[in-house]
């Protein structure tokens, strides 16, 4: 079986071990396209790779490692011929409060979320003005559009991957090159998983706001309503499609809480705008920017 339209496509996908990643890396293979499955355990994905031996290479790889991303990219290029699509899956909740996490695993956060993505978009945008086409899919999260108290540690890494990607769509359109942020609400990854997912030690001060959060975060691993098989066929779908939305919400609460948001946000916008305004020298010229 070939991929959507006759076109066998080489993807690169991040986190390719669970969750989303995995479902991702399944659905393309399954649709007879190539995937290279980069992930911190190279056994993690042994069934994938011994299965499909022609279409799959597997790439160690920690994301934080940004010297790393360009030996992936060549990895791909060498085994395959292109690279077609990057998936940059990775990451990983963290919970607590600002006072909470320090500065090491913020860093981390921002390490995994940020830099390495963007060190992977870097190592592979040569090859795709070369040849003139290419996707470029961020998985970031409702978190990365809307916070709240406990997560921001988490937001902080995925609002900075939307606000880099979303500059990165406008330079790459030129070459062909597409962009595509994903928002998914909550999906039954291990993503709540008490393995997986991070949690500060809690300061006796922050009980009372965040014990409902804590208790939340933790009590929806395995109930989550998000089905990371679907998710993954639609965006497998939209990347061999001729239209690609630049932000993707995934899922009923992603839409609900999104939107809520917007509205929420415009509605303050123009409460608070004859304030903003009168911080203008009276008189000036209104701006005149390049785009």
């Amino acid at each position: 079986m070939t991929s959507q339209a006759g076109t066998q496509r080489t993807w690169i996908i991040t986190g390719a071990s669970a969750g989303f990643g995995r479902a991702i890396a399944e659905c393309a293979v399954g649709r007879g396209d190539n995937v290279v499955l980069a992930v911190r355990r190279p056994g993690s994905v042994a069934d994938l790779a011994d299965a499909h031996r022609d279409q799959v290479l597997v790439a160690e790889l920690d994301v934080r490692d940004t010297g790393r991303a360009g030996d992936v990219v060549r990895a791909a290029v060498d085994r395959f011929g292109r690279v077609d699509v990057l998936v940059n899956n990775a990451g990983r909740g963290v919970v607590g409060a600002a006072e909470e996490v320090g500065e090491e695993e913020l860093r981390a956060s921002l390490e995994l979320h940020l830099l390495g993505p963007a060190a992977l978009v870097r190592a592979v945008l040569p090859y795709f003005r070369e040849q003139g086409s290419g996707t470029i899919v961020q998985m970031s999260s409702q978190g990365g559009r809307i916070s709240f108290p406990g997560v921001g540690a988490y937001s902080a890494g995925k609002f900075a991957l939307e606000g880099w990607s979303e500059a990165l769509a406008d330079e790459v359109a030129p070459f062909g090159v597409r962009v595509m942020i994903v928002e998914p609400s909550r999906f039954r990854t291990s993503f709540n998983a008490p393995d997986v997912l991070e949690v500060a030690d809690a300061d006796a001060a922050y009980t009372g706001l965040l014990g409902a959060v804590r208790k939340d975060m933790a009590s929806a691993d395995g109930v989550q309503e998000g089905d990371p098989v679907r998710a993954a066929e639609i965006i497998v779908n939209l990347v061999g499609g001729d239209e690609l939305p630049l932000r993707l919400p995934l899922g009923r609460e992603a839409i609900e809480r999104i939107g809520r948001s917007y509205r929420q946000n415009l509605e303050e916008l123009e409460r608070w705008a004859p304030t903003a305004r009168a911080a203008d020298f009276p008189g000036a010229t209104a701006s005149v920017r390049p785009i």
